[in-house]
């Protein structure tokens, strides 16, 4: 399939791509994207999985291994753990972190979402997240908005937001940088 799709410019973009495809071909979609959001977070969580899934010193067969491990005591469909096996014997695996987001990303323009990246210096409580699934909804043309948030203490305070291509730096790190900034030039 032909496109001018940036993410089907990647090694990862195509990846994600066919295995989705596949998924909604088999109407397994729903199933691979759970096992896509576990082996994410198993990914995020253990610096030990992602020096294997990166390392070009470990063996496809090694890898091969435990990656059949991980996908069965994860309880992963078959089709993903087919993928997985498939990934790692076309030695790809450093690329599956990629994959993963790419997969999301698909799969979430398939159901009409737009996926916003917000980086809060606090964790947001359910009644924050809401209201700026609310603000951010009116932006996004009346689509649905799935926010992944993460917590970086550096920004201080308030907000970064990334949504497509736009991105909205409220935080007061950058207000005081600016205001630095701003400051240097008075003298």
């Amino acid at each position: 399939m032909a496109t001018d799709e940036p993410i089907m410019a990647t090694v990862a973009g195509r990846y994600a791509s066919a295995l989705f495809e596949l998924a909604k071909d088999e109407r397994q979609l729903e199933s691979v994207e759970r096992d896509m959001g576990a082996l994410d977070a198993l990914l995020k969580g253990s610096p030990d999985l992602q020096r294997m899934v990166r390392s070009p010193v470990i063996t496809a067969e090694d890898q091969a291994k435990a990656m059949g491990a991980i996908a069965q005591s994860a309880g992963f469909a078959p089709l993903t753990s087919n993928f997985l096996q498939v990934l790692t014997r076309a030695r790809r695996l450093f690329a599956l972190g990629d994959v993963i987001r790419d997969f999301r990303q698909i799969a979430a323009r398939f159901r009409g979402e737009v996926t916003a990246e917000v980086v809060t210096a606090h964790p947001l409580n359910e009644a924050q997240q809401a209201a700026l699934e609310d603000a951010l909804k009116g932006t996004a043309g009346g689509r649905n908005v799935r926010i992944e948030t993460r917590v970086d203490p550096s920004i201080l305070g308030g907000l970064v937001v990334k949504m497509g291509s736009r991105m909205i730096d409220n935080s007061l790190r950058t207000k005081l940088n600016s205001l630095k900034t701003r400051m240097k030039e008075v003298r």
